[in-house]
């Protein structure tokens, strides 16, 4: 393990030699050499530091803007040693850059310290440095670093470099931890233990859903072999709708296990504001954190969001319109797999029902799905009284997907409190009973 991270330090140790050098020159150190940068010796080591470097063909320029990133969360202190050479005393220094964290006790690099480092005082050249923080610059693109946001009418490279936690984790711990939920991710990691076969559903939905997974399969070798990316919008946009209970969450979690994607289920009770731009900020925090991953987006009860715009009678409905635009803009831009869940098509605007590539109706199970999902939904521990007709139980009463499970639950907890491994009838009936109550449907027994 320690191996893995020789590169690491080797790379700091240029980082160090190459500031250096920049100080000895900018403070004029007698006999100091004219400013270039030092030999760059890497080891052939397994590592996601390593495998990062290799795959992005990284530059001189690049390579140690990323290191200037990385420092901070190493070495605490990188910076201030290097300075405190030059500045034992103290004093101001602001041609490097660098600023004070809230926490943080060390200086921490800004776009500044960067332009300083690899450009010292040619204009020319610190203006071609500060292209690589812009827009179009890979580190922006895929969401690797940027500059952090800085007040109206101070210089933007005066803003932190931020490296974005999750390669922060993967150079350091090997492996990328999940986003946390919060008001800074309003999406939670949903799965399931479920398999396919533990889903019933009819025909036609079976069919369209295989729909997904053949662009899961092969949208790389569409776009890329076939030479499609420029012809066809990136990502595959799903409506699933019909009555709650019917599978679609399930669905979304296990098209997310079969193709080892992480499925993100946005939270509207975070997302959704009455304050004006608040609502596509939150988003925004989501579809950033999304760029370039490989996750799947689920937005359940999506008529929050997405509902049909309304004829501009005031300034709230000229807002509310301005989120659905916002909304159809980063949703055609996302390059992954986003599921809309409704009860109702109708409910959905228009606008984003003609960018669907799927729209996938789960419908209320007819009697031969209800009687397998009975049938394949009991523990296996347990066993069922003589006098349960689980045929005449799947004609007479009309249940979701769920809410079999909800009364195969009730019925199951009922029999274990009960000491026994037997499912009674009468447990059953009171299970639907309940279940008819939750919908102000009328019971008969």
């Amino acid at each position: 393990m320690e191996r893995a991270y020789n590169n690491i330090m080797q790379s700091l140790e240029f980082l160090r030699e190459v500031c250096d050098k920049r100080l000895q020159s900018f403070f004029q150190v007698e006999n100091a050499q004219p400013f270039n940068f030092p030999p760059i010796t890497l080891e052939k080591e397994e590592s996601p530091f390593n495998d990062f470097l290799c795959s992005h063909n990284l530059n001189i320029e690049e390579y140690i803007i990323l290191l200037l990133a990385l420092s901070p969360h190493i070495q605490p202190n990188f910076l201030d040693i290097l300075i405190q050479q030059y500045l034992p005393n103290g004093g101001e220094f602001p041609e490097i850059g660098g600023v004070k964290g809230n926490n943080h006790r060390g200086t921490l690099p800004t776009g500044e310290t960067a332009l300083f480092i690899l450009g010292g005082d040619n204009i020319k050249k610190r203006i071609e440095v500060s292209h690589n923080f812009s827009p179009d610059h890979f580190f922006a693109n895929e969401n690797i670093l940027q500059l952090e946001t800085v007040n109206n009418g101070e210089p933007r490279m005066s803003g932190k470099i931020v490296l974005q936690q999750e390669y922060v984790d993967l150079f350091t711990l090997g492996t990328v931890t999940k986003p946390v939920f919060g008001p800074d991710f309003p999406a939670k990691n949903i799965f399931t233990k479920m398999d396919w076969n533990d889903l019933v559903l009819n025909r036609k939905t079976e069919q369209q859903i295989q729909d997904i997974k053949i662009w899961l399969d092969h949208n790389a070798s569409f776009m890329n072999d076939w030479g499609m990316e420029k012809k066809i919008k990136p990502g595959f946009r799903a409506l699933f709708y019909g009555p709650p209970g019917t599978g679609k969450t399930l669905t979304a979690t296990l098209l997310g296990k079969q193709f080892q994607k992480d499925v993100y289920r946005i939270d509207l009770s975070q997302v959704v504001s009455k304050y004006i731009g608040e609502t596509e900020k939150n988003l925004e925090k989501v579809f950033n954190k999304a760029q370039n991953k490989d996750w799947i987006l689920f937005f359940d009860e999506a008529d929050a969001l997405f509902g049909k715009r309304t004829n501009v009678q005031n300034s709230h409905d000229k807002y509310a319109n301005q989120e659905v635009s916002y909304l159809l803009q980063r949703v055609e831009d996302f390059t992954g797999l986003i599921i809309l869940a409704s009860n109702y098509k109708s409910n959905i605007d228009a606008a984003f029902i003609r960018r669907f590539n799927a729209i996938i109706h789960f419908p209320t199970p007819n009697a031969s799905e209800r009687y397998e999902i009975w049938k394949n939904s009991f523990p296996a521990k347990a066993s069922l009284a003589d006098d349960v007709d689980l045929s005449s139980i799947t004609n007479k009463y009309e249940l979701t997907g769920s809410a079999i499970i909800n009364v195969i639950h009730y019925a199951s907890l009922q029999a274990i409190s009960n000491r026994s491994s037997v499912i009674m009838n009468k447990d059953i009936i009171e299970g639907i009973r309940r279940e008819y109550e939750k919908e102000e449907r009328v019971f008969a027994v």
